[in-house]
């Protein structure tokens, strides 16, 4: 799993954290709720709505399933993992990936909308994948 390898002095000096983010992204290993609203779970899929309001964020969460994400609005969003690494991304209407992860693999990150509208997004778990389901 991804885990925060600097001590926490340390990252909260880095660009775009400080000390709540890094306690917020120690604590997020077991977080499997990755998206604002979850609005359908069968055996095989958990279908999660993301909506963020201009500076609003998705906390720090764990993907351990297979899943794909769409983006259903256009807008720029930042995302910090707990290594400290932070990326930036311009997204557009229906821009789509596709992640997996074998066995015991996992990704943890926080989604910060920095864009001016509401970002929005589709995000499907398979929940045949080669790690169980986080709980909720």
């Amino acid at each position: 799993m991804d885990q925060p390898t600097d001590a926490p002095a340390d990252l909260a000096q880095r660009p775009h954290w400080n000390a709540a983010l890094v306690v917020e992204a120690r604590a997020a290993a077991g977080n499997g709720r990755v998206g604002s609203t979850l609005v359908s779970e069968t055996d095989q899929h958990r279908i999660w709505l993301i909506a963020l309001e201009p500076g609003a964020r998705l906390g720090f969460h764990t993907h351990v399933l297979d899943y794909f994400w769409v983006a259903t609005s256009a807008g720029r969003a930042r995302s910090r993992r707990p290594d400290g690494s932070v990326t930036e991304m311009d997204y557009h209407l229906g821009l789509t990936r596709h992640m997996r992860f074998g066995p015991g693999e996992s990704m943890t990150h926080d989604l910060e909308n920095t864009g001016e509208s509401v970002l929005t997004f589709t995000t499907v778990e398979d929940k045949r994948s080669a790690n169980a389901p986080l709980p909720l």
